[in-house]
């Protein structure tokens, strides 16, 4: 494998073989994504990683939640955006593409999110995810009790928490390690 086929910029290369339910998982990313992403392949050295990574993102963003995909993606490009993780802003800011049907809009939030056209509520999740991306130890009931006026339940502040923290962690470990992104993530849904 070559450098510039290396998801990361450490020698950490798959289990090789990848055991039987790792590669299936991998084959439906490679039907339904077209690609496996690089976050994947990056965390198969370690087979078990692999799995606590995915469990936690699959729960996360994909489990039952008050709120939809877009917001949780939202959430995603926002705290990346902080965090200035070319990863995730890549892999993320076209899934907001993606999901919302507006390339403008997944722009908007990589560039600058208050710059998007949002609703109360979207607007006030945000607020609260970049205050806990910049300074969580400030984070007071009346940060929460803003989430509830505008219809959020304790439940989804606790998701928006969760969320907020897991693309934290991700921002850094991918940063930490130069991540690359997928190439066909840049042309996605423009």
């Amino acid at each position: 494998m070559s450098q510039s086929d290396q998801p990361t910029a450490l020698d950490l290369p798959m289990a090789d073989p990848l055991p039987e339910a790792t590669q299936k998982y991998f084959d439906i990313c490679q039907e339904k994504l077209g690609m496996v992403p690089n976050v994947l392949k990056a965390y198969a050295f370690d087979v078990e990683k692999l799995n606590g990574f995915t469990a936690m993102y699959n729960d996360l963003m994909l489990g039952d939640s008050g709120l939809s995909k877009l917001e949780r993606e939202m959430i995603a490009v926002v705290v990346s955006s902080i965090n200035k993780c070319f990863y995730c802003l890549t892999a993320h800011g076209a899934a907001v593409r993606q999901l919302s049907g507006d390339p403008k809009l997944g722009e908007l939030m990589v560039m600058n999110w208050k710059a998007a056209d949002l609703d109360a509520r979207q607007t006030a999740m945000l607020h609260f995810a970049e205050k806990i991306t910049k300074e969580s130890s400030a984070t007071t009931e009346a940060d929460r009790q803003a989430l509830r006026d505008v219809g959020f339940s304790d439940r989804d502040i606790w998701d928006i928490a969760n969320v907020t923290g897991f693309f934290n962690m991700s921002n850094r470990v991918a940063s930490a390690t130069n991540m690359r992104p997928n190439d066909e993530y840049h042309a996605q849904f423009r």
